[in-house]
């Protein structure tokens, strides 16, 4: 126990120092929520309680996700702009941390501030078809958790305790970040 606390510090120590170094995307001009009038924004890990996803969210492919499915499963959402070059160069990666934790932890892209075509676009060329991504046209979600800037992830435990980071994680980051978050 003494050792996970010491390893979940020194961990969010790093990622806060990462955070500070990191730069996030510049605003555009899609529907969302406003950055601040810098336009960059890179906090480090905050923690709360998870506020309570929507009934049900629609995903860029016309499913749905019922927030009653995830109760009890740890959740990582990733927040990402179809306009935003880091979110585009850090897709792979997290397609393939997602791929890697399917079954045990549940990846789910959070895509606003754009056009539905630009979102499927994105997607397509990213190749991170492989996970669900929520419509987020009004920025509801964004809101909700928080998120003023992209990328950002909110790591949810099973019991909804939350984790946010505002910015970019490189894979090796992010993989250590859902490895702690596979086994709470």
């Amino acid at each position: 126990m003494r050792h996970d606390r010491r390893v979940r510090g020194r961990l969010l120590a790093i990622l806060a120092a990462l955070a500070v170094a990191s730069a996030a995307c510049s605003p555009g001009t899609g529907s969302g929520p406003a950055s601040p009038a810098g336009g960059t924004v890179a906090e480090g890990p905050q923690q709360g309680t998870a506020p309570a996803l929507a009934p049900s969210g629609t995903t860029l492919d016309g499913g749905n996700v019922d927030a009653a499915e995830l109760a009890g499963t740890p959740v990582v959402l990733w927040f990402w702009a179809p306009w935003c070059t880091v979110c585009r160069a850090e897709a792979p990666e997290v397609a393939e941390v997602a791929a890697e934790y399917a079954g045990r932890v549940e990846v789910l892209g959070v895509a606003g501030r754009g056009e539905l075509e630009a979102m499927q676009a994105f997607v397509d060329e990213t190749g991170t078809g492989g996970l669900r991504h929520l419509v987020d046209e009004d920025g509801s979600l964004w809101q909700r958790f928080g998120v003023i800037t992209q990328p950002a992830f909110v790591f949810v435990t099973g019991d909804g305790t939350t984790e946010s980071f505002m910015g970019s994680l490189g894979g090796e980051q992010l993989r250590a970040m859902v490895e702690e978050l596979d086994r709470e």
